[in-house]
């Protein structure tokens, strides 16, 4: 075996590439980082999220490997909030219609603990997510399973691992666009063509990992793969990730999986760029659509808001509002429920309406058929039950009687003003569609096997996310995944 440290090349600097450079770089690797985006811009889709971590946890000793410092009562409040590897396996398959690969989600579970506390280790800080959910008194367990957020959330968790590999002498290189891969005469991936400031050349590697996202950001793959009006939806994260590093492993003959016609969507404030903006990263969310009644330009209800937990239910809401004319619809609010909205709702970037009756508020909200809407809204508040009590921390069957779509729990009259009316779009965050690995991340091959020296974790990864997705399992199955595959390169590559 050579003394020679192996040379790992890692497309992507978000926390999934970030992650698997320092683990192949644990492994006694040498690595070089490539990003598309200048350095302002680095951090893939990874710097837009809201850094909340989807773990399995018995016992509060886990969180605090994790996150230093607990308080007495932050330890209570974990205990009370366990999340074991049985749920949250049983979650994943739930979430996707038993969709999501087995093997894959089971890898990510089973790992989720011992991944973020070797992160810690490697110095990315974590604090406890608890009662950040919601307003007023309440604990709000409407967000289960994610007791832990990166400190600094999405810009924070990308400062920390680019300074965790600058402490480890790994190269990271901005500006440069992967364009293809180089193989040798076995068709093993020996390094990436690159292309930065005009000029293309080759670096040469012992073995890729790919972890530069999905197609998200391309309105052409978007309609292409996902359907038609998809190239109208705005993109959550960053403008760089447009399929890139899927084009290049399909031509090298990587094989497929997953929902490409799936995405985590959310609903978006309507009026926010057409990209993800880091100066103002989470306030066009709009996230407390279980507390409104959606109601679109006809006037019309057109889902269930409350049918689950807004954990399981809010990446597939940018779907359905997507569907509906002018791809957008209105959440709707009453007094009642104002002080239970996220912080996002009362930014000053946030669009809305407001009236002091109803029909002020209808004529505020453009486009709507205002006598339709009364009459939606008439019917919604004869369906609502007198019991059982309104509890917004957890699902309490408050649901409506003899009307289509139901609201299955939550429902409570829209009759105090002040009335609020926010418009919101489809906002995609990623594409579900991807690269088909097996379990330590190698790329597998349409004809049979893998693809030699190739690896891929984070959203290029298909097979985990099927129609929809739960909160906080995308930093969790990059990082596992990125760990998992950076091992399997470097014993690849010393092979």
């Amino acid at each position: 075996m050579s003394n020679v440290k192996p040379h790992v090349l890692v497309v992507g600097g978000g926390n999934a590439g970030l992650t698997a450079a320092l683990a192949a770089s644990d492994a006694g690797a040498r690595v070089t980082v490539l990003e598309r985006a200048p350095l302002a811009e680095r951090g893939g889709d990874s710097r837009f999220t809201g850094g909340v971590w989807r773990i399995a946890f018995e016992t509060p000793d886990e969180i605090a490997e994790i996150v230093p410092g607990l308080s007495a009562e932050d330890r209570a409040q974990i205990g009370e909030l366990a999340y074991g590897a049985d749920r949250f396996f049983e979650d994943f398959l739930r979430v996707t219609g038993y969709r999501c690969d087995p093997d894959l989600a089971g890898r990510v579970v089973d790992e989720s603990q011992a991944t973020l506390a070797w992160m810690a280790r490697k110095g990315a800080r974590f604090v406890a997510a608890l009662g950040r959910n919601v307003g007023g008194d309440k604990k709000m367990r409407a967000w289960q399973g994610t007791v832990i957020e990166s400190d600094g959330g999405g810009p924070g968790l990308i400062d920390d691992l680019v300074a965790a590999c600058e402490r480890d002498g790994i190269e990271i290189v901005y500006g440069t666009r992967a364009i293809g891969l180089v193989r040798d005469d076995g068709g093993a991936a020996r390094g990436v063509r690159v292309r930065a400031q005009g000029r293309e050349r080759d670096i040469a590697s012992d073995a890729v990992i790919l972890a530069c996202g999905g197609f998200q950001a391309d309105p052409a793959r978007r309609a292409q793969h996902l359907g038609a009006g998809w190239d109208l939806a705005k993109v959550r994260g960053t403008r760089f990730n447009t399929g890139d590093g899927l084009a290049m492993a399909l031509d090298a003959g990587a094989m497929t999986a997953g929902n490409f016609s799936g995405a985590h969507a959310i609903a978006f404030d309507f009026n926010a760029g057409e990209f993800g903006d880091l100066a103002r990263n989470h306030v066009f969310e709009r996230h407390s659509f279980h507390l409104s009644l959606l109601i679109n330009r006809d006037g019309k209800r057109f889902s269930d808001e409350a049918r689950d937990f807004p954990s399981y239910t809010y990446a597939s809401n940018g779907r359905t509002i997507l569907a509906q004319p002018g791809q957008m619809c209105w959440q709707v609010f009453d007094a009642k429920v104002a002080p239970l909205l996220r912080d996002e709702y009362r930014t000053r970037h946030a669009s809305f309406v407001q009236g002091q009756t109803l029909e002020e508020l209808a004529r505020a909200m453009d486009g709507v058929d205002e006598a339709e809407m009364l009459r939606t809204i008439a019917a919604f508040n004869a369906a609502v039950p007198g019991e059982p009590t309104f509890d917004p921390s957890v699902l309490d069957g408050r649901a409506t009687a003899g009307l289509e779509p139901p609201k299955s729990n939550w429902a409570l009259a829209l009759d105090t003003p002040p009335f609020q009316a926010f418009p919101v779009t489809c906002g995609i965050t990623f594409t579900f569609g991807g690269l088909k690995i097996v379990a330590d991340g190698g790329v597998a091959s349409a004809d049979d096997g893998v693809i030699p020296g190739l690896y891929a974790c984070g959203e290029i990864v298909g097979g985990l996310y099927y129609f929809n997705y739960g909160a906080g399992s995308g930093l969790t199955s990059g990082s596992v995944i990125g760990r998992a595959a950076a091992a399997a390169a470097v014993a690849y590559a010393r092979g």
